[in-house]
């Protein structure tokens, strides 16, 4: 019996702006929304496979850069996931640039198994391997500025059922403080989890990690500089919390020198970040061999993506409790079905064929609309 090859006629690309439904505060800045581009593999027959690019505030650079690799896979395949998205890393200056290759190609690659799978009739998750779990468990993921806010929030998170909480810190010594004691009262023996984004240097890192180790810390995610290992492995020698590693890793090679030079206890990592579900599956698998567990990490993005990720989750034997989920952030998702609404903290099994995702061609057109008008307040 053969089967008739599936090839790609083209990338159907649409810059989109998702509005937040309140000010994303966090060490870094202050988010209103996220520039993503849509992308929409298109075969010969007639199955379109749907993924999803992280961008800067100019996605035209995001699209330009995915134009210059089309040639690469029209006429191509759909199957050839790993060879199409290996030659379209190499070309060029992608080369000397692998983590914004990463974050522009992650997309087609999303796409693409989105595709493979809709020509199997079967999810994702089956074709990397079936699944090893039958639901993930994300993290309650708190929002506000001020303390009050994000005490009111974190006790709503508590009532859903979410048994990790996440709270953004390295906004300020007392901020940090006031607000980490807050939450943990809050939230009672649930477990904590913050998340300074790079904010401290090694002393301070370790100052306010000893600080905050009264209220039960889960774990402090990336605490340091992203360009250091050795600024990450300081600090997790010098305290008693366990620390994760997320900027800084995000390729499997980066996962790699982590794991080697004992730097973390766990690694958060996400398909954009590793280059694809392919890299992020060899990513998970290395931190696998040296006993480090991995959590899905969320850049500020749609159900697309959190879709793809579910997907992972659900097939990656190492994973942690408390993954990230985004979606809940934006004030219209782009995906109509399936409800991706955690209940009691965990997603199950998505069965849909592909990614199982139907977009909402309305909230696509409206966010296309406005990024095109430049509305990104």
């Amino acid at each position: 019996m053969t089967t008739r090859r599936i090839l790609i006629t083209g990338l159907r690309l649409t810059p989109l702006f998702l509005t937040f439904k309140e000010p994303y505060h966090w060490a870094g800045r202050v988010d209103h929304g996220s520039p993503v581009v849509l992308v929409e593999v298109e075969t010969d027959a007639g199955i379109t496979g749907i993924g999803e690019s992280v961008a800067s505030l100019a996605a035209e650079g995001t699209v330009a850069a995915l134009r210059c690799v089309e040639p690469l896979f029209v006429g191509q395949p759909i199957h050839d996931v790993a060879r199409l998205t290996h030659e379209a890393r190499h070309l060029g200056s992608f080369n000397h640039l692998p983590w914004y290759a990463d974050f522009v190609l992650s997309g087609v690659e999303m796409a693409l198994w989105d595709a493979i799978g809709k020509a199997a009739g079967q999810p994702v998750y089956r074709l990397l391997g079936g699944a090893v779990r039958d639901e993930v468990d994300y993290f309650g993921f708190v929002q506000g500025d001020t303390t009050d806010e994000l005490v009111a929030h974190a006790r709503e998170l508590a009532v859903a059922g979410y048994g990790v909480i996440y709270l953004k810190v390295g906004r300020g010594d007392e901020a940090d403080l006031a607000n980490t004691a807050a939450v943990r009262e809050a939230i009672g023996g649930r477990r904590l989890r913050v998340d300074p984004n790079c904010a401290w240097s090694v002393p301070d890192a370790i100052r306010m990690i000893h600080a905050l180790e009264p209220f039960g810390i889960d774990w402090v995610e990336q605490p340091t500089t992203l360009l250091s290992v050795t600024a990450m492995r300081q600090v997790r020698e010098a305290v008693h919390v366990p620390i994760a590693a997320d900027q800084a890793v995000l390729t499997p090679a980066d996962v790699y020198d982590f794991v080697r030079e004992r730097a973390c206890d766990a690694i958060c990592l996400s398909p954009h970040e590793a280059g694809g579900l392919l890299a992020f599956k060899k990513a998970a698998a290395i931190a696998e061999v040296a006993g480090v567990p991995i959590c899905l990490h969320g850049q500020s993005v749609s159900g697309i993506t959190d879709a793809a990720q579910h997907h992972l989750g659900l097939s990656t034997p190492n994973l942690t409790d408390g993954n990230q989920i985004m979606h809940q952030l934006l004030v219209e998702d782009l995906v109509s079905s399936p409800d991706l609404t955690p209940r009691q903290g965990k997603l199950g099994l998505v069965d849909g064929p592909g990614l199982g995702v139907e977009l909402d061609r309305d909230a696509v057109a409206r966010a296309a609309d406005r990024y095109q008008k430049g509305d990104f307040s």
